[in-house]
């Protein structure tokens, strides 16, 4: 079976609500192995509190936390972070700085990479995130995809909608008020099974 893990940080749900719709598009696809992950939380439980994201934080509390050596055994990795300022958050970003030993290995080289995110807003830094985090793909040897414009839903114009061709997107919203709308989920399931087809062939 190809292996391919969805590797995400959430701080308030909206990052793990793409990430199960990444995983939904990616199983459709026979032969891979999909396993969801998150990097380790920085936070404090008294600074989750404070920041109101505790009780969002145990809506996926059950989903396994990462370590460097497991990312090693994935064919592909989708990764999926809010942004912050423009860039990854310190929580995945401090994950990806314990990779040294993957980079060191060349374990990461052929593999696939992926990236998805959200923001608070609709010109939040979506797209610098994502193009930034490919270089720290391309630095490991990964074989960077993203979402071509052969998923329509990209050029929907009708509506607010998060989805680039680097990657999908959702916007929270200044005070996290706002879900991922269907036409975003369909754009990561769209990229998780995109992916995962890339994968295989890769694999095979």
């Amino acid at each position: 079976m190809v292996k391919l893990y969805i590797v995400f940080y959430s701080l308030y749900g909206h990052t793990y609500r793409l990430a199960e719709a990444v995983k939904e598009g990616a199983s459709s696809v026979d032969g891979v192995d999909v396993k969801l992950f998150q990097v380790p939380e920085l936070m404090s439980e008294d600074q989750l509190k404070a920041a109101g994201a505790y009780e969002a934080k145990q809506s996926f509390a059950h989903v396994p936390v990462i370590t460097v050596e497991e990312l090693g055994n994935a064919d592909g990795v989708i990764f999926g972070t809010p942004t912050r300022f423009g860039n990854m958050a310190s929580q995945m970003k401090n994950f990806i700085d314990q990779t040294g030993s993957l980079w060191m290995k060349g374990a990461l080289i052929g593999k696939v990479g992926s990236v998805f995110v959200s923001t608070a807003s609709q010109h939040g830094g979506q797209e610098t995130t994502i193009t930034s985090f490919h270089t720290v793909l391309l630095h490991h040897g990964m074989v960077v995809v993203g979402v071509p414009y052969s998923e329509q839903r990209l050029l929907k114009m009708d509506e607010i909608t998060g989805g680039t061709p680097y990657g999908a997107t959702t916007m929270a919203d200044h005070d996290g008020s706002r879900l991922p709308s269907e036409n975003e989920l369909e754009i990561a399931k769209f990229q998780g099974k995109y992916v995962a087809e890339i994968t295989k062939k890769l694999r095979g």
